[in-house]
């Protein structure tokens, strides 16, 4: 009996990832990316969206404000167009993205709909393992801290050198301030705590 084969993604998840944005502290995708990934226009994904309004509620799909649009402008350069439109885009969050799949119901829709509800995942993931790597982090260098008032004989050259490997450890976590405009995709919770943000990985 031969194993079955394993079809891969019809485009890479990292891709789909690049598409997801954080604005008001959730992971959404904007209609004219998710819309494309789904091979529909923008404005056929938004009619079937208003004539299933109620499976839509607040928590899968929102629009944006003036001020959340211009961020996005500002951050994603292949959405520079929206500039120009009249309307406020909408963003979907996981549940919204494959809600929309299932209106739209097009053989594309719902085989990309699968593929975008993992990307979402993997970068749920992604954040989680984040902060349990900062605590323990956080653990280690208290830890460290609490042998070195124990024992006089360690060295104050001992101290600096342990503070120093924790100081580089953090920086290697935490991604460089951009030079210019941030590219696409992942960003972290506390990057969205002053302003809406939309970014990557």
């Amino acid at each position: 009996m031969s194993a079955s084969k394993i079809i891969p993604a019809p485009v890479p998840l990292t891709q789909i990832e690049g598409r997801i944005l954080i604005i008001r502290g959730q992971k959404v995708i904007i209609d004219a990316d998710l819309a494309q990934l789904y091979g529909v226009p923008t404005k056929r994904l938004n009619e079937q969206v208003k004539r299933n309004k109620e499976r839509f509620p607040a928590d899968f799909m929102f629009a944006l404000t003036q001020e959340e649009k211009a961020e996005v402008v500002a951050n994603c350069d292949h959405l520079a167009k929206l500039k120009f439109s009249a309307t406020l885009p909408f963003v979907f969050t996981e549940h919204g993205a494959i809600q929309a799949a299932n209106v739209l119901a097009s053989p594309q829709a719902i085989e990309m709909g699968v593929y975008v509800v993992r990307a979402f995942v993997r970068l749920r993931e992604m954040i989680v393992a984040h902060k349990e790597l900062a605590l323990r982090l956080d653990d280690l260098e208290n830890k460290a801290e609490l042998m070195a008032l124990k024992h006089d004989t360690f060295e104050h050259n001992t101290r600096v050198q342990l503070k120093q490997v924790f100081e580089a450890i953090r920086e290697l976590m935490t991604p460089p301030e951009p030079i210019k405009k941030r590219p696409i995709g992942f960003i972290t919770p506390e990057d969205t705590q002053t302003k809406p943000k939309a970014a990557k990985k």
